[in-house]
């Protein structure tokens, strides 16, 4: 019998854990979408509307609506349409409410956002439009030397909180892994109302072109050394925090659904491999996950879910500082061994 690849991420009930992560080349229209439920995503994440694009609409519009309105009584028979300063936010509340009527799976909304403010605002659209669920990206690179680790917290905290004013949607925050203690950033996002966290935001590294002396985007997709990372933290917070906890960069393979699942999360999400191969290639996640069960007599996706994390697993000193020591040593030993020279 086939193993049952069933999860709940968010309250929401998914046929399997392969979740496709906010990338704008996969989810920027409808065919993209249907392509992607058609090979088999559980759920899709749409791309992200961002914060800079929602507060520079709303002073466009303050801008045109203003202007010249005291100078000519006639000002306020030829304001402009609303609509006209308005259509980046608007086409995305259009995909989503499209996503829903032409999709069967549940489709996340994603706000990328760094700072507290008017922006948050956008939730209530998005809730409205019909979205089941908000991913909120919070992908941000302090420069400023006098703000505090404390500060940079609880603004995120801030953001979180404001956030879930505005909705009852189920809400996932989104974050880089860059805190001076991550388990206990989780609980603050917790208690300002999430329902899951995803672990993590690739942050964008420019790159120097050395010969035209610029400074040039250079976008690096994941490989499956990357999962090493977000898979410690899911192992770490799994039966920690009240959230759902999704993992997200470096899932390639099966293997790596298999993973992260034993890690302790709910759900994997899946991007790289997507641009890289295509749609199809979800299918060939589900196939892999599906074998391993098989394989391995496991009956369902919910067995797997944090056997291995630190809480449950059978050596919990793996994920932690003394296995850095041993780690070290065993590769020098191993090197030592293989290698002629004064070793």
């Amino acid at each position: 019998m086939s193993p049952d690849l069933s999860t709940t991420y968010l309250g929401l009930r998914l046929r399997t854990p392969l979740v496709v992560g906010a990338a704008g080349p996969l989810s920027e229209d409808l065919a993209h979408l249907e392509a992607l439920e058609q090979a088999g995503a559980a759920a899709i994440v749409l791309h992200s509307l961002f914060e800079e694009q929602i507060e520079r609409e709303q002073l466009d519009l303050h801008w045109h609506t203003h202007q010249g309105a005291e100078s000519y009584g006639e000002a306020l028979s030829y304001l402009p349409e609303v609509a006209a300063f308005h259509e980046g936010h608007d086409l995305y509340l259009r995909q989503i409410e499209q996503a829903r009527r032409r999709l069967g799976i549940p489709v996340i909304a994603s706000l990328n956002g760094t700072s507290p403010g008017r922006w948050v605002e956008a939730a209530r659209r998005i809730e409205a439009a019909g979205a089941h669920g908000l991913e909120l990206n919070i992908h941000s690179l302090p420069v400023d030397p006098d703000l505090s680790s404390a500060a940079i917290e609880a603004r995120v905290e801030e953001i979180v909180r404001e956030v879930r004013a505005e909705v009852a949607l189920p809400l996932a925050v989104k974050l880089g892994p860059f805190f001076t203690n991550f388990s206990a950033m989780a609980q603050r996002v917790a208690r300002a109302g999430a329902q899951g966290l995803v672990l993590f935001n690739r942050f964008y590294q420019p790159d120097i072109d050395i010969e035209e002396m610029v400074v040039r985007p250079n976008l690096l997709l994941s490989t499956p050394h990357d999962l090493r990372l977000p898979l410690r933290w899911v192992a770490l917070l799994h039966g920690r925090v009240s959230l759902d906890l999704a993992g997200s960069s470096g899932v390639h393979r099966g293997t790596d659904v298999v993973r992260m699942l034993m890690a302790g999360a709910c759900v994997t999400q899946v991007v790289a491999a997507l641009l890289r191969h295509g749609p199809a290639r979800l299918a060939g996640l589900e196939d892999e996950l599906a074998t391993w069960l098989m394989e391995h007599e496991v009956a369902t996706v919910a067995e797997l879910i944090g056997c291995m994390s630190q809480e449950r697993c059978p050596n919990p000193e793996e994920y932690e500082r003394a296995q850095y020591m041993r780690a070290i040593q065993s590769y020098r030993r191993a090197d030592a061994a293989a290698a002629p020279g004064p070793w």
